[in-house]
């Protein structure tokens, strides 16, 4: 699958895009191919802060759960309500499906992430593939 080139990454397998001040934050292909059937996500509220590479919530899957890791830091500006319900929208379009939007502190730490040919090499160096 092609990774957005408009996104940034984490090693992670978080995605971010942005627009102005605002992120807008999912998990990638590889990640959600890797959790399998994704039953339930744990978000935090409108008005929390996150911290760039800290867990601000987690994915459960069939096979595990998994801390989820801000790419950013900044204060939580809209959650998906839609994935209380369908939560497996994440398996059908990961890269459209996205799970909370941050206000960032410092557009400079999008700067900081990695670009979709950066994040291609590392998953095809994590996987061997």
């Amino acid at each position: 699958m092609a990774y957005p080139a408009n996104y940034r990454y984490t090693k992670e397998h978080e995605w971010i895009s942005l627009d102005g001040k605002i992120g807008t934050i999912g998990i990638t292909d590889y990640a959600q191919n890797s959790l399998g059937d994704i039953v339930y996500v744990d978000v935090p509220k409108v008005g929390d802060s996150v911290t760039a590479n800290n867990s601000f919530g987690s994915v459960e899957s069939v096979k595990a759960v998994s801390d989820l890791f801000s790419p950013v830091s900044g204060t939580v500006s809209a959650v998906n309500e839609e994935l209380k319900t369908s939560p497996d929208k994440i398996n059908e379009a990961p890269h459209e499906t996205w799970i909370i939007k941050v206000e960032l502190a410092d557009t400079a730490d999008f700067e900081k992430l990695l670009d979709a040919a950066a994040y291609e090499k590392f998953v095809s160096e994590e996987t061997g593939a």
